[in-house]
């Protein structure tokens, strides 16, 4: 009996060794970009997508537990250095802070995006907006993330295009809907 123990422990210990070293040279990042087209002019599409206080209106992550906490912090809202701290009982949102980093005007939002619970982590994108006609604006949302070693294993497993792009899909799906009425 006490070999047949050691026996399964070596063979586990072996299997999490094999799995720690395939971590060790997996991919720790991944980057999902969406796009869309909003019957809108690029400035209204700008003003609106800057401003922390609307993303309520659009973020599915927001809008899974309707008693998500929202706070407003730091610089005025649409500026570098704004943040939205939320914080909610539903696993899917969690608590943590989308902070602006970077405003190009008319064209750009670069944000920082900090879990602080279930997980900790942080990821990064931005928002890109291009003009197709005088009342159409593509809207390009890249978002980067990333899983540090050994939970990077993970990424072997996970589709992260379906777990977090379908999310980001309907997000963005949310702003043109929210901006055609």
């Amino acid at each position: 009996m006490k070999m047949i123990a050691i026996k399964i422990l070596v063979v586990l210990i072996a299997i999490i060794s094999v799995a720690l070293v395939i971590a060790m040279f997996s991919r720790k990042n991944y980057t999902l970009k969406r796009e869309t087209v909003v019957n809108r002019p690029r400035q209204e599409v700008f003003d609106f997508i800057k401003l922390n206080k609307n993303q309520k209106k659009y973020s599915k992550w927001l809008n899974f537990d309707p008693a998500t906490k929202i706070e407003f912090k730091g610089a005025h809202d649409g500026t570098p250095g704004s943040i939205l701290c939320f914080e909610s009982r539903d696993q899917k949102t969690g608590k943590g802070e989308w902070e602006i980093k970077k405003v190009v005007d008319g064209s750009r939002v670069d944000f920082e995006l900090r879990f602080l619970a279930p997980f900790v982590f942080t990821a990064n994108g931005y928002f890109e907006l291009q003009t197709v006609s005088s009342n159409q604006t593509n809207v390009k949302w890249v978002y980067n993330s990333g899983m540090n070693w050994p939970m990077n294993f993970m990424l072997l497993f996970l589709d992260m295009e379906k777990l977090v792009g379908k999310d980001l899909g309907e997000s963005l799906n949310n702003i043109k809907t929210t901006l055609e009425k």
